[in-house]
């Protein structure tokens, strides 16, 4: 039997402030699909299940990537149709991962259903992993009576990141500020921006595995951790 992974997407599709599109960042989830798609069975779920708003900017920002471009053309099927959050059962998985995009910053990040699941495949030892704006859905997350961060290390788009798309006018909070916070200064980066990073580490009290990526050029290997974690 194939290990099953939960991946989870964004409902939301406006950045509160200025009304402009947004969702989840096309490359975050079609580079990890590509890496993960037929050794693994592969759950698509979102907050209000349906269809989850794919972030306009990032078909365009990615028209030249031949994975992404053919993800967005052919496989509309695979987002159009997501189940509730509500309605999912961590014991029902292997493996969970949240795909970035602006859109969690905004209602995974304090999504009961997805604070809840991520406490049961924590407390369950099975990885949790995220990419770029992702990780913002494990800041409130606990596992065991304790935040999943603490004294971890983490990674997510960075300070200077947000300041070069000039969206951190528009954030809620400053998501590299807020993880280096929960860790206690387990923030990680790489040396340069929009360069690859991914890290794996532990939750705290569990040991569950930890993977989160950085930016869209982090997506591809954190496909690729999770495959590892999953013995794969």
């Amino acid at each position: 039997m194939a290990p099953k992974v939960l991946v989870v997407l964004t409902s939301q599709d406006k950045i509160p402030a200025n009304g402009n599109p947004t969702g989840w960042y096309l490359p975050e989830f079609a580079h990890p699909y590509d890496v993960l798609n037929g050794k693994v069975e592969l759950t698509i779920a979102s907050p209000k299940g349906g269809a989850a708003p794919l972030d306009p900017g990032s078909v365009q920002m990615f028209a030249n990537d031949p994975v992404a471009s053919a993800f967005a053309k052919e496989k509309q099927s695979v987002w159009s149709n997501t189940v509730k959050l509500s309605e999912v059962k961590a014991s029902d998985f292997d493996a969970i991962f949240y795909v970035g995009g602006h859109g969690p910053m905004f209602d995974l990040h304090s999504d009961p259903d997805s604070l809840s699941l991520i406490q049961q495949f924590a407390e369950a030892k099975k990885p949790v992993t995220a990419v770029c704006h992702g990780p913002t859905v494990f800041l409130k997350a606990t596992a065991g009576g304790k935040p999943i961060l603490a004294d971890a290390k983490v990674t997510g788009f960075s300070n200077v990141e947000e300041d070069q798309v000039k969206m951190s006018e528009f954030m809620p909070f400053m998501l590299e500020t807020e993880l280096n916070k929960v860790s206690n200064g387990g923030y990680v980066k790489a040396d340069e921006p929009w360069g690859e990073k991914v890290v794996i580490s532990k939750v705290a009290g569990t040991g569950a595995p930890l993977i989160t990526g950085q930016n869209p050029a982090s997506a591809t290997g954190v496909g690729k951790e999770i495959l590892k974690a999953l013995g794969l």
